[in-house]
């Protein structure tokens, strides 16, 4: 059975519309050197889709035309994409605030030992996935060695001055749950990563995003096999707070496939969902150049209620803490 088959169906979430964009979300492909239990994009290395030159340059533009604030690149591994270094220059020379979410063990592999001194160069943003301060925990949810390898790419990053006060090099790394269970507070927890990396490993950083696993893709087919997504979704529905729901990220946020089709976020890319159209079919990044989509409506699904349980869940963290 298919992880999305449960979800595309009519859902009870409020209807909610979108403010000014602010951020766009990037795919810029599902190729990925890890084969992470809870990623719901189904990256790996095997997967062959990257957006190519031309989708970039549409990208750049519609950056440049609607002055877009935050330029958030995801994959896959986004770094693994050959246009990556040139979107990222580009963006950060029209004044783009720029993040790249980085897996960390990409900074090993051979052929990417550029990756740390070219990011610290342009000044981008890190947010980087580390599910836990402990190395089994990371291990069982991201494969055997990452966690070793995480912890020295984030010692890489420090020795350029990534995570260091006054520096301008922002280190931020994220927390998922191990399983079918919401994330615990965003504060008590980020004190506790700074606390147990430093004395650990002698390892800063600046800030720590909880984000709720959604049950999508890979993570919602290992709900499945266990029996367990129907009790995860309860959970999120019965843990709705509707004080989440101004701040949740598809409001000021597009998300943008490797083929350069429109979303309203990221989760909606996985499950093919598009961003609204009286056509039922998709837009293309290229056709919204002139157009403001501010006020139109966000496709909402049940899966939906991932980003409003508990404390909220964005790609920017809890919403309230």
């Amino acid at each position: 059975m298919h992880a999305t088959l449960p979800l595309l169906k009519e859902s009870d979430f409020p209807a909610i519309s979108r403010d000014r964009v602010e951020t766009l979300q990037v795919n810029l492909g599902y190729l990925c050197n890890q084969t992470c239990l809870h990623c719901h994009v189904n990256a790996g290395p095997k997967r062959r889709e990257l957006m190519d030159e031309a989708t970039v340059e549409a990208v750049l533009t519609y950056l440049k035309t609607h002055h877009i604030k935050t330029l958030d690149l995801t994959g896959g591994a986004p770094e693994m994409n050959p246009h990556f270094r040139y979107l990222v220059k580009e963006a950060r020379g029209q004044g783009v605030r720029v993040i790249d979410r980085c897996n960390l063990t990409i900074i090993e592999e051979p052929g990417y030992e550029w990756i740390t001194p070219f990011l610290a160069e342009n000044g981008v943003e890190v947010v980087a996935s580390l599910p836990c301060y402990l190395s089994d925990n990371v291990d069982h949810q991201r494969g055997k060695g990452v966690f070793e390898k995480s912890i020295r790419a984030l010692k890489q990053l420090n020795e350029l001055g990534y995570g260091a006060e006054g520096s301008g090099l922002t280190l931020t790394l994220v927390y998922n749950p191990q399983g079918p269970s919401l994330p615990p507070s965003q504060g008590e927890l980020e004190a506790a990563y700074k606390r147990e990396l430093y004395l650990r490993y002698g390892i800063i950083f600046n800030h720590l995003f909880t984000i709720t696993n959604m049950p999508i893709q890979r993570f919602g087919s290992t709900l499945i096999s266990q029996g367990e997504f129907a009790s995860y979704m309860r959970l999120l529905k019965e843990a709705y707070s509707e004080k989440n729901l101004p701040g949740v990220m598809c409001r000021s946020l597009i998300s943008i496939d490797w083929q350069g089709y429109v979303f309203d976020c990221d989760f909606n890319q996985m499950l093919d969902l598009p961003m609204f159209e009286a056509s039922g079919g998709k837009t293309h990044i290229s056709a919204l150049m002139r157009r403001d989509i501010s006020g139109s409506p966000i496709v909402v699904m049940d899966h939906c209620y991932g980003c409003t349980a508990g404390q909220g869940s964005s790609c920017g963290g809890s919403l309230i803490d």
